[in-house]
């Protein structure tokens, strides 16, 4: 029915249904996670998702950045979704780094839904979070390698969006830089979405055949309850 699903796409599931719902994020998050148990997670995040420990490992690794694209698109002040995004990566990303990535990708997604243009998006990214977007991704590309941090990965995938010109365009240009490829294209992607207004119909059609059937109730809701094209 579907083809082997990533983390990434597991614990986006898990925020929306967290917002959707009004349960914790770490619950939503064990709860998904233990459903799908192998969908790719890090080894941390696996100990953590077998344990009956609750308490967050101080990890900056990107799961952070990769999960947190629906409190981008949920809340309507920036201060709500940087306050938001820390709430859903502190659960177990609980160090700066790992705090500071998923809020920089939340933020990103909150401007560019709400009319920024991408010299905005960059300033403010630079700015705020301070990270490093001058290189170009014909920079990066040469040098760059496998790297599951945020600092290792958010500054790349924003970096895909701003030299993009279309969502596809996005998502291809991040996974083009290879390393952590599904986990910057998720996030390049949940940024572009925001910024060009949806995704392609051939492209979200036929995504949605090949996810679990567990999911769509979640991504059908939230879509139509936050206006999410």
């Amino acid at each position: 029915r579907y083809t082997r699903l990533t983390d990434d796409s597991v614990l986006t599931i898990a925020t929306a249904d967290a917002i959707l719902n009004g349960k914790e994020y770490a619950e939503v998050y064990r709860e998904w996670g233990r459903k799908y148990p192998n969908a790719g997670y890090g080894a941390r995040f696996s100990d953590w998702l077998r344990s009956d420990s609750m308490t967050a490992y101080g990890s900056y690794g990107n799961g952070s950045a990769m999960r947190v694209s629906p409190v981008g698109f949920a809340y309507n002040s920036l201060e709500d979704v940087l306050r938001e995004a820390e709430r859903s990566a502190e659960v177990t990303h609980d160090h700066p780094e790992g705090v500071k990535g998923a809020q920089c990708v939340a933020a990103a997604i909150f401007l560019a839904r709400t009319g920024a243009g991408k010299q905005e998006i960059k300033e403010y990214s630079e700015k705020r979070f301070c990270y490093d977007l001058s290189k170009s991704l014909d920079e990066i590309r040469p040098n760059y390698g496998f790297d599951e941090t945020c600092q290792g990965s958010v500054p790349q995938a924003i970096r895909a969006f701003l030299e993009s010109s279309s969502w596809e365009d996005a998502v291809r240009k991040g996974i083009s830089l290879g390393g952590d490829s599904d986990t910057i294209g998720c996030i390049v992607g949940g940024i572009a979405q925001a910024y060009y207004k949806g995704i392609s119909r051939p492209v979200s059609e036929e995504t949605l055949k090949k996810v679990s059937n567990d999911f769509l109730p979640i991504i059908r809701e939230f879509n139509s309850r936050f206006n999410v094209v």
